[in-house]
C-alpha cells in the first residue's frame, strides 16, 4: 500500500515516536498508567515523542512529560444497565464509537508512530481500534504492544468477556507483544483465557511500575495518613467509613488527609465536607490533586481502594496500607487486595472477613504502625515494570524501518 503520511513527517521523522491508546471510559486508570509509560520511554531522548489517545474526562487536569501530549477522544458514560451513551455530544453509542474510531485512525496514520502501545483493550472500546489496527497489520508501519494490568478478572468472567469481543482472535492478529505490568508469581491475568502458544511466547513481565514524586507539592506539617479512593467514582463507601471511624473514636490517630478523586462530586461530595468541616481539622479533604505522589511521601500509612496505580505508588512510596478493594463489577480489585496480603505486602479489610463497620476502619487506622512495610516483605524486587518497558520498547522500534 502507499506511504499516506505526510512528505514533512516522513522526512523529519524523529528517532522514535510512540502513540499509547488508552479508552478511559471510567476512572483514573488507564490515563495515569499510559503517562507513567509515557514518561519512561521519552526519558532520556531528546528526539522522541508520545501522544496519549484518551477518553479521560480530566485528561485536561494532568500536566504530560516532556515530548507527551494527547488527544482527547470524545467521552462516554456508562449507564447503570451497563449500556453507554456519549457524554457530552448527544450521539447515539453507535456514532460516538464511530466518530471515535477515525479520530484514533488519522492520529496513527499521520503521527506515524514506530510504536502502539494499547492499554487493557484489545479490541478498544466497542471495537473502535480494529481499522487501525487493520491498517498498522496491512502497511507494517509500526510494532504493536497490547498492555495488561496484573489483574484483569475472574478467569471465568473474563473469559466470556473476551470472547464476546473478539479479544482473543484480536490478541492472536494483531499485537507484536503483550506486556504484563506485573509478576507471574503474584497473579496471572490470562489464566482462563485460551491463547495460544505462540501468544503466550511473545509476553512478557515487566514488574510493577515503580512511581516517583517527580513534582513538588505541599504536604501539611503534622503527622497524617493519606486516604485515597483513586478516581474517586466509586469511593463514597470507603471515605464514608473512614469518616465514620474519626467521628466514632475522637482519640483516633494521626490525622487524615482525603484526596476525593475528580469523580466523586456533586451532593456526596457536598455531604461529605460537611462531615470532615465538624471534624475540625482532623480530617482535611482536597477534590484532586495530580501530583499527589507528593502526599504518599509525607504519609505515615493508607487507606485505599485497590486500583493498579495506588498499589503502585504503595509499593513504591514502601508505605503500610490498608486496602478497601471494590467487589463489583469486577472482582479485580479483591484479587489484587487478597494475593498481596498473602505475600504480606499489605492488610485488605475485607467486607465478609472484616465487615464494613466504624470499629473495623478504627482498628485498622490504630494497626497501622505496627503492619509491615512492603519492602519487609519483598516489595523492592517487584517494581522494575519501567526498566523493563524501556527495554522492550526501544528493542521493538529498533525494528521498524
Amino acid at each position: 500500500m502507499p506511504d499516506t503520511a505526510p512528505t514533512y513527517l516522513r522526512e523529519k521523522k524523529p528517532a522514535r515516536r510512540v502513540i499509547f491508546y488508552s479508552h478511559d471510559t471510567f476512572g483514573l486508570g488507564h490515563l495515569r498508567r499510559s503517562r507513567a509509560l509515557a514518561a519512561a520511554l521519552m526519558d532520556g531522548d531528546e528526539k522522541a515523542s508520545a501522544i496519549i489517545l484518551t477518553g479521560s474526562p480530566v485528561a485536561g487536569r494532568f500536566t504530560f512529560p516532556r515530548g507527551v501530549d494527547h488527544i482527547r477522544l470524545p467521552g462516554v458514560t456508562k449507564l447503570a444497565d451497563g449500556s453507554y451513551v456519549s457524554h457530552t455530544l448527544g450521539l447515539d453509542i453507535d456514532e460516538v464509537t464511530s466518530l471515535r474510531a477515525g479520530l484514533i485512525k488519522t492520529a496513527i496514520e499521520q503521527f506515524a508512530p514506530d510504536l502502539l502501545i494499547v492499554d487493557k483493550e484489545p479490541t478498544g472500546f466497542r471495537g473502535e481500534l480494529l481499522p487501525s489496527l487493520e491498517w498498522l497489520r496491512d502497511t507494517g508501519k509500526a510494532k504493536t504492544v497490547l498492555g495488561l494490568r496484573d489483574v484483569l478478572d475472574e478467569p471465568e468472567v473474563l473469559a466470556t468477556e473476551w470472547e464476546r469481543k473478539g479479544a482473543v482472535a484480536a490478541t492472536e492478529e494483531f499485537y507484536d507483544e503483550i506486556w504484563v505490568y506485573g509478576v507471574h508469581d503474584v497473579y496471572d491475568p490470562t489464566k482462563g483465557l485460551p491463547l495460544s502458544d505462540s501468544v503466550r511466547d511473545r509476553m512478557h513481565w515487566t514488574g510493577y511500575l515503580r512511581r516517583e514524586a517527580t513534582d513538588e507539592n505541599e504536604v501539611p506539617d503534622e503527622p497524617y495518613i493519606l486516604i485515597t479512593p483513586g478516581g474517586g467514582g466509586d469511593g463514597a463507601a470507603m471515605v464514608s467509613l473512614v469518616l465514620d471511624a474519626y467521628e466514632q473514636d475522637p482519640e483516633l490517630t494521626p490525622n487524615a488527609k482525603l484526596i476525593y478523586g475528580p469523580f466523586l462530586s456533586g451532593e456526596v461530595r457536598d455531604a461529605f465536607d460537611e462531615r470532615v468541616e465538624k471534624l475540625n481539622g482532623r480530617v482535611t479533604a482536597l477534590g484532586f490533586d495530580s501530583r499527589i505522589e507528593s502526599l504518599y511521601v509525607g504519609a505515615q500509612g493508607v487507606i485505599c481502594m485497590g486500583g493498579y496505580n495506588t498499589f503502585c505508588e504503595v509499593l513504591s512510596f514502601d508505605k503500610r496500607a490498608v486496602i478497601v478493594p471494590r467487589t463489583v463489577p469486577r472482582l479485580e480489585q479483591w484479587i489484587r487486595a487478597s494475593r498481596a496480603e498473602e505475600l504480606g505486602l499489605v492488610r485488605m479489610l475485607d467486607e465478609t472477613r472484616d465487615g464494613m463497620t466504624p470499629e473495623a476502619m478504627i482498628a485498622a487506622i490504630r494497626n497501622l504502625p505496627q503492619q509491615r512495610k512492603p519492602s519487609e516483605a519483598g516489595a523492592d524486587g517487584l517494581l522494575d515494570g519501567l526498566d523493563v518497558v524501556v527495554e522492550r520498547g526501544r528493542a521493538l522500534m529498533d525494528q521498524v524501518s
